[in-house]
């Protein structure tokens, strides 16, 4: 199957191009931070838990027992869906432009295939629990749409805090850290909460030096521009699973005299091809600990 590009001009070294390829595709991300990313060359991954486990029972001393199963169900990572992006780049160009900067367009590739997976990290939301307004000023286990502002910003925190406690998950909580995903409108809200209440948000960026997120009210909250429209997530870091094929991502594919469907045909020219393949999963028993929480 040919690619369908787009023209630009740069010279072209691949070792550098791959090279500022990776660099950019490490740069932290809020799906990095927030999933389990599972690099592997496997098309399917196993990854079982706990479903069903026996609660302790009372016991006489002397008496007898009864012992009693635990259930282990597996759940399967497909790391099936992939997204390129291909450029090409004229021969005379290469020769003539001092202009166009190479690695700028390598870093422009890279975050356009880290847009993508952070889109499908967030875009899950139908396997999380739904989190909403239950009317009446309540927040909790509902669809009902919140407008999000910094005079309830915090109470959305507080309700999913609770939520995961309720659900069991305080150990896992406590161990992997909470976490928000919020829309920049909401980020300011949070800002001007926080502010509001005495913080130096510039200082607790800082401290935290996590670029595009800070650590607030026990919970880790970044910013993202890849949200479904009136869904924002927030739960337990690193249950939902994302796997990345380790072959290709962060490779690059220099193609000679590649054919450009533009001109329908082969052109004299250079294909540089990046691509990365995904898959996303959130296991079904611990999804009381991811929510969607839905806004307007």
């Amino acid at each position: 199957m040919a690619y369908s590009g787009t023209y630009a001009t740069s010279a072209v070294y691949p070792q550098e191009w791959a090279t500022k390829l990776q660099e950019r595709l490490n740069y932290p991300q809020s799906w990095k931070e927030i999933n389990d990313v599972i690099y592997s060359d496997k098309y399917i991954i196993n990854i079982p838990y706990l479903s069903t486990e026996a609660d302790a029972a009372s016991y006489t001393r002397g008496g007898a027992y009864t012992y009693a199963d635990n259930v282990v169900t597996n759940d399967t990572l497909t790391i099936g869906t992939t997204y390129a992006r291909p450029i090409i780049t004229d021969r005379a160009d290469l020769a003539q432009c001092t202009l166009w900067d190479r690695m700028e367009q390598a870093e422009r590739q890279a975050s356009q295939l880290n847009e993508a997976v952070e889109s499908a990290s967030l875009g899950n939301y139908g396997n999380w629990t739904d989190f909403g307004d239950l009317g009446g000023g309540s927040l909790g286990l509902g669809t009902g749409q919140i407008t999000v502002s910094a005079n309830d910003i915090d109470n959305i925190v507080r309700g999913v805090r609770r939520e995961i406690i309720t659900a069991n998950g305080l150990d896992l909580m406590n161990k992997n850290g909470l976490f928000f995903v919020w829309r920049a409108a909401d980020f300011e809200a949070l800002e001007e909460f926080a502010q509001s209440n005495g913080f130096n948000i510039a200082d607790k960026a800082l401290q935290n030096g996590i670029p595009q997120s800070y650590y607030f009210m026990g919970a880790y909250h970044y910013v993202s521009n890849s949200h479904t429209a009136k869904h924002v997530m927030g739960g337990v870091r690193k249950i939902q699973k994302i796997g990345i094929l380790k072959a290709t991502y962060g490779q690059v594919v220099v193609n000679n005299d590649p054919y450009f469907a533009a001109a329908a045909g082969v052109a004299s020219a250079i294909g540089m091809v990046a691509r990365v393949e995904y898959g996303v999963t959130a296991p079904a028993g611990l999804k009381t600990l991811l929510y969607d929480i839905n806004v307007a």
